[in-house]
């Protein structure tokens, strides 16, 4: 057996249409098809490929972190997605990865559920906007 790439992340959620629009407003992910599994959700997609999928009907308090950490997502554009988080006022942390010197940006999703996305280093350095 070979392992060739992560085919996608699942996140549970007790209100499937706020996670979606989360997923769209924040990084970009589009609804797509989904097989009728018999259960609340949906899948996002990067292009062709359902990278996040959303599994409903699940209660508030049965939302707990489990043993993985966060998801990471390849990215383009750090200025602009870093003005869309501020846009939302979606809380992130910014750096730069120590060693290769990869942009680094982590936020959390409505569900608790860690994101990171992870840019080029050859990209700018984004700027500071000013205090408000």
């Amino acid at each position: 057996m070979t392992i060739s790439g992560m085919n996608h992340f699942t996140v549970l959620t007790d209100d499937v249409e706020r996670t979606v629009a989360f997923y769209q407003a924040t990084i970009g992910l589009v609804p797509g098809a989904r097989p009728a599994l018999g259960f609340p959700g949906a899948w996002l997609y990067a292009g062709d490929n359902a990278v996040l999928h959303i599994v409903g009907g699940r209660a508030k308090a049965d939302l707990k972190p489990g043993v993985i950490d966060h998801m990471a997502f390849s990215a383009t554009g750090l200025a602009e997605a870093l003005a869309r988080l501020d846009r939302l006022g979606i809380h992130y942390a910014h750096r730069r990865q120590v060693g290769v010197g990869t942009w680094q940006v982590f936020f959390f999703d409505p569900n608790g559920a860690r994101v990171e996305l992870d840019f080029d280093p050859r990209e700018p350095e984004p700027a500071v906007p000013p205090p408000a």
